[in-house]
C-alpha cells in the first residue's frame, strides 16, 4: 500500500491597503502609492497588494458639483476642471513611477485610478508586477452620481492576470453587485477577486464574503479612510466641515474561498491587513461547487460576453 505526500504548501502573501490621498493632488497621491506599496511589500512582506479605487485622482465624497436636473453651474464645472485635472493618462508618468516600484520590490498591485481620456474620466483599476504595468480595467457601470463624473467602460478591460502563482482579477465597488460581471469574470478562473471601494457600509462585508463563496475565489477588498482634512479647503462637503469628520469609513477585509474572514474589516483608521493564502484552498473549495464548472447548467443558462472595444469613430483604409 503506497502513501501520498501532500507536497510543499503553495501560499502567498496579500495586503490590502487602508488609506487616502489628499483630493486634487496628484503627485502627492502617488508618493503615498508608492509608500503604501513599498511599505506593504517590504514591512509585511506582500507579494500582492491592493490599494482603494480612486487612490490616484480621488474620491470627490460628500460634493455635488452642482449638479441639479435639467441644470449646471459655472462653479460647478470649475470644480469638475479641477477633477479632469487631477486624473491620469494612461500611459503616463504616474503608471511610468508605479510600475517602478513594482519592479524594484518584485511584487504585484492592484491601483485605484481615475483615467483621463480626452474629455472623458473613467475609474479604473490598474494592473502592475515585476514586468512593470500590465494593463487596467475600466468600470462598467458608474454609481448614481458618478455618472456625472465618469463614463463606462466596455468589454475590453476585463483582464484576469496569470502571475504563474495564481490569477488576479478586479471588480470595482458596485461592479461587485452585477451578477453577470461576476460569472464572467469567475469563468475566466480568477483566484485572487481585488476589490478596490469607497463602499464603508457593514453589509459590504457581507458581499465580500458572498462573492469568495459563490466564486470559490479569495477576496481582497481595500477601501479608502478619508477624513475631511485631505479635502481642499474652499470646498464643502455635505458631511460638514470639522477636519476630523468622517466621510469614507473604511472596512477592508480579505475573505477565504469558502467566506471565512481571513483579516478585517479595519474601522476608525488608516492600516494594512495582510494574510498568507494557502492556493490549495481554491481547489478544497472548489470540490462541491464551481460556478462555471461543473455546478453549471449551459443547456439552461448560457452568457455572451462582448469584448471587443467599443469607439465613437472608427476609420476605414481607403482604396488606393
Amino acid at each position: 500500500m503506497t502513501s501520498t505526500s501532500p507536497g510543499p504548501r503553495r501560499t502567498v502573501t496579500v495586503a490590502v491597503v487602508q488609506a487616502a490621498a489628499p483630493l486634487f493632488d496628484t503627485p502627492t497621491a502617488l508618493a503615498r502609492a508608492e509608500e503604501v506599496i513599498r511599505e506593504a511589500a517590504v514591512d509585511h512582506g506582500a507579494e500582492v497588494v491592493v490599494l482603494p479605487e480612486a487612490f490616484l485622482g480621488g474620491y470627490p465624497k460628500g460634493l455635488d458639483f452642482d449638479i441639479t436636473v435639467g441644470s449646471r453651474t459655472p462653479a460647478g464645472r470649475e470644480l469638475f476642471r479641477r477633477y479632469h485635472a487631477a486624473a491620469i493618462e494612461i500611459p503616463g508618468s504616474e503608471v511610468e513611477s508605479l510600475a517602478a516600484v513594482t519592479r524594484d520590490l518584485g511584487c504585484h498591485a492592484v491601483v485605484g485610478a481615475v483615467e483621463r481620456q480626452g474629455g472623458t474620466l473613467y475609474c479604473v483599476a490598474l494592473f502592475f508586477g515585476p514586468d512593470g504595468y500590465l494593463g487596467l480595467h475600466r468600470k462598467l457601470m458608474p454609481t448614481a452620481a458618478e455618472r456625472y463624473l465618469w463614463g463606462q467602460g466596455d468589454g475590453s478591460t476585463l483582464p484576469v492576470i496569470d502571475t504563474g502563482t495564481a490569477r488576479i482579477g478586479a471588480g470595482i465597488c458596485w461592479e461587485n453587485y452585477m451578477p453577470l460581471f461576476r460569472t464572467a469574470m469567475y469563468a475566466k478562473g480568477v483566484d485572487l477577486w481585488c476589490a478596490p471601494t469607497v463602499d464603508d457600509r457593514d453589509v459590504w462585508g457581507a458581499t465580500m464574503r458572498h462573492i469568495a463563496l459563490e466564486g470559490r475565489c479569495f477576496v481582497l477588498s481595500a477601501n479608502q479612510y478619508l477624513r475631511r482634512d485631505a479635502l481642499p479647503a474652499d470646498l464643502h462637503p455635505i458631511q460638514g466641515d470639522q477636519p476630523d469628520t468622517v466621510l469614507i469609513g473604511g472596512g477592508s477585509v480579505i475573505v477565504s474561498p469558502l467566506g471565512e474572514v481571513l483579516a478585517g474589516p479595519l474601522r476608525d483608521g488608516e492600516g494594512i491587513l495582510t494574510a498568507e493564502l494557502d492556493l490549495d484552498d481554491l481547489t478544497r473549495a472548489r470540490f462541491d461547487f464551481d460556478p462555471t464548472g461543473h455546478y453549471a447548467r449551459p443547456d439552461v443558462f448560457t452568457l455572451h460576453v462582448d469584448e471587443s472595444s467599443r469607439t465613437t469613430v472608427t476609420s476605414s483604409p481607403q482604396n488606393p
